[in-house]
């Protein structure tokens, strides 16, 4: 049954490429590609005995997650024009463009507790500092706000460096640090001096609305943070001060000017796009990447406890990619990471690039890479899914870092293959979005 299966993807695969104008000798070897990479999919323990046994620890699922993301890599050179937006061509450039990343373990030995039993390697923490937010935004926090940790209960920093450590040590290379809104802590700087001399950490980040961000920067820059993601929804002062309930867009966009002038590169600024309220601005956002290295990101309005998210609202990224499409020629999708979240895109004459985070129409989850460690020291696995432990627990409890490594381990092993889609998530019970982290 697999062999007819896979043959009859073959024939389809081969209508596809020669609809495309390719010849048969381009053909013959994209299809025995193609018919390896199906068998691939149906043994994840293939991909477990290549990450254990012959190096390639970054090797997945995710870098054959499907037919048309190979055909998007081997056209990833074309620019994008109308015409590319209709028939098969719309759905070769939605997917993304994976390859295979460097082998890990050339830098240090890669713990099993971060790999999943479909394979997948997480070298990518996020943390959440605080539950507090100086801004009330619409799609994160209810409007009558939301119920806090005690402060007793939530991590001391001595213990987010302790799991910190442990994560890289193990593995991880990429921290992010997350709120609530993480400025805000006072330590905020000490904290990222002591994760910043992690022995193996490539990259720490943080992700801010920028309320505070243009004062406290230069000596975080000092103190090792190297990425800077700022939330920024509009481009209008009364529509900023509409969604987030609070005043304070001039403050914001200094901000970006800070990171700009400091010399981040990029700048990532994170827009979660409504319809009714922001899909009009779209536009308005990529003007902001052609005289500067900022990277727009453009996030599919997503279903939290509490943010009233309605499929209407949802603005899909199909329709999002013609809006820019339209007004900007020469379009150009970017080679992206195997377990990269975005869809990246430069423009021909601008500095910056433009992304879409497509969680809901085009999720990535088989390359997802990410853990989440909360501010009350649960961890969780999927950003969509309910499934919490504690790790704040067995530290108060005294248990050493061995325990730590089982409770990690097994609760990595029980991540699912996928999140259950965006119906299925807005009515299933999870945390909103303040507590998670963003």
């Amino acid at each position: 049954m697999a062999v007819t299966q896979t043959a009859n993807h073959n024939i389809e695969d081969y209508r596809l490429l020669t609809g495309l104008g390719l010849t048969t000798s381009q053909i013959t070897p994209m299809l025995f590609i193609l018919g390896l990479l199906l068998l691939l999919q149906m043994r994840p323990s293939i991909f477990r005995f290549f990450q254990r046994h012959l190096g390639h620890k970054s090797l997945s699922s995710a870098s054959f997650s499907s037919r048309a993301s190979l055909l998007s890599a081997s056209s990833s050179g074309h620019n994008i024009t109308t015409s590319h937006l209709n028939g098969s061509s719309s759905k070769m450039y939605s997917t993304s463009c994976e390859t295979l990343s460097e082998d890990p373990s050339k830098d240090r030995a890669i713990s099993d507790m971060l790999i999943d039993s479909f394979g997948r390697l997480h070298t990518y923490l996020r943390i959440s500092l605080t539950e507090r937010c100086n801004l009330r935004c619409h799609y994160c926090m209810p409007a009558e706000g939301v119920e806090l940790t005690p402060s007793p209960q939530l991590l001391s920093q001595d213990e987010i460096v302790r799991l910190a450590s442990l994560f890289v040590s193990s593995g991880v290379n990429k921290i992010r640090l997350t709120g609530g809104e993480p400025t805000i802590r006072k330590d905020i700087e000490e904290l990222c001096l002591q994760l910043s001399n992690l022995k193996g950490l490539k990259t720490l980040a943080m992700t801010t609305n920028g309320l505070t961000l243009g004062k406290k920067l230069p000596k975080l820059k000092d103190s090792g943070l190297n990425l800077v993601n700022i939330s920024l929804d509009t481009l209008v002062p009364a529509k900023f001060e509409f969604m987030t309930r609070r005043k304070g867009h001039e403050r914001v966009m200094e901000s970006i000017d800070a990171a700009v002038k400091l010399g981040y590169n990029p700048v990532k600024v994170n827009c979660v796009v409504m319809r009714g309220f922001n899909d009009d601005e779209i536009c308005d956002f990529v003007e902001l990447t052609r005289e500067r290295p900022i990277n727009v990101r453009f996030i599919e309005f997503m279903p939290f406890d509490g943010n009233v998210w309605n499929v209407k609202k949802l603005v899909p990224y199909a329709e999002m990619l013609d809006k820019v499409v339209e007004k900007f020629t020469g379009l150009q999708r970017i080679q992206d990471h195997p377990t990269e979240t975005a869809k990246n895109f430069r423009i021909d004459g601008h500095q910056g690039s433009v992304s879409f985070i497509t969680s809901m129409t085009e999720h990535f989850c088989a390359g997802c890479n990410r853990l989440r460690l909360l501010a009350d020291g649960n961890f969780k696995v999927c950003l969509f899914g309910p499934s919490e432990v504690s790790l704040r627990d067995p530290i108060r409890l005294g248990e050493g870092d061995d325990k730590l490594r089982e409770i990690i381990e097994a609760a990595v092993k029980r991540k699912k293959a996928s999140h259950a889609g965006m119906f299925d998530i807005a009515k299933t019970p999870n945390r909103p979005m303040i507590h998670i982290g963003g």
